[in-house]
């Protein structure tokens, strides 16, 4: 029988974010906020650099973190919002972090966290100080299979593997099995993908993607996941690329659809959300208006999405409406 055709209503009022104007009630003081995930209580939970910052100095030419002498940030790291008002409910991660960057809570309720300083990659489980699994070697940047340079952003799936954007350095994305052995290096031969300071990543299991916010490259890129079956894994990447896009920080996946923030890149390109279908790789809705946007993240049940800032440094709430 012929194949149904593609249904694409979806493309023509995709869900619209709408700001929620008066969250938080209560008045923040986080550092550089640098990712923003959901635990399983619906909560949003922030991942942010205290009193540190990362300036030109933070790193020499080889990638080496410079103020290790200061030692980690003293203060809370990590903070759980109330979904409600904002208030802060909880606060940890004090005197752990060098440089914060990205955050996801996984279906278990694990946190998995990455430091561009350490170049490591941290899995905490619920209620525990002590990583179950690290990846990369302490304040060790490498391009090595157990190395990483300035890790950005992790994924995992409901199947338990781990997907980890390899950042600044290497501009490559690491796949792991549940217990964090390596199993996949994107791009690999005869893939042909190239990454630019993989920033972000997201999930579209059911489509078999993960798709890349791809910073310096000005695009979002979705690679094959290889989830179900190795087959199709470094086949042609679903690509999104338009003019209006510029330095793409963050994507975050809700149902087959892609929204992703972009940064300053120019004067000419407005720095605000996007729509992204990845099927037919096109940009189908805009929205919002940012400064330095560096996170998004969606409510599972669709209730809320957030975006967060790095100057000023606040989290956003927004309501979809369809």
């Amino acid at each position: 029988p012929p194949q149904a055709p593609v249904d694409t209503s979806h493309l023509d009022s995709p869900p619209k974010p709408k700001l929620v104007e008066d969250w938080p009630k209560v008045k923040h003081t986080f550092g550089q906020v640098t990712a923003v995930t959901i635990d399983l209580q619906g909560n949003p939970v922030i991942f942010h650099r205290g009193s540190r910052t990362w300036t030109m100095e933070s790193f020499n030419a080889t990638n080496h973190y410079q103020h290790i002498a200061e030692g980690p940030i003293p203060e809370n790291t990590i903070a759980t919002l109330a979904a409600s008002d904002g208030a802060v409910l909880e606060e940890r991660g004090a005197g752990i972090f060098y440089m914060p960057h990205g955050l996801t809570i996984d279906h278990n309720g694990n946190m998995w966290l990455t430091d561009v300083a350490l170049h490591q990659v941290f899995k905490f489980m619920p209620g525990r100080d002590y990583p179950a699994i690290t990846l990369g070697h302490r304040f060790e940047p490498g391009s090595s299979k157990s190395h990483l340079c300035k890790p950005t952003a992790v994924a995992i799936a409901s199947t338990g593997e781990i997907f980890v954007a390899d950042g600044y350095c290497n501009s490559r994305l690491l796949k792991y099995n549940a217990a964090g052995r390596l199993i996949r290096t994107i791009p690999q031969p005869p893939e042909f993908l190239s990454l630019q300071t993989p920033h972000g990543l997201a999930l579209l299991e059911h489509l078999d993607m993960v798709c890349v916010a791809d910073r310096e490259n000005m695009r979002v890129v979705c690679p094959r996941a290889g989830l179900q079956t190795s087959y199709g894994e470094g086949t042609q990447a679903a690509t999104i690329q338009e003019p209006d896009l510029g330095r793409v920080f963050d994507v975050a996946a809700y149902g087959d659809l892609v929204y992703a923030v972009n940064g300053p890149t120019s004067p000419m390109i407005p720095v605000r959300g996007f729509t992204i279908d990845p099927r037919s790789e096109t940009i189908i809705d805009h929205w919002g208006k940012f400064e330095n946007p560096h996170s998004i993240t969606f409510c599972p049940n669709g209730s809320a999405m957030y975006v967060t800032e790095i100057g000023p440094n606040r989290v956003w709430k927004f309501t979809l409406t369809m």
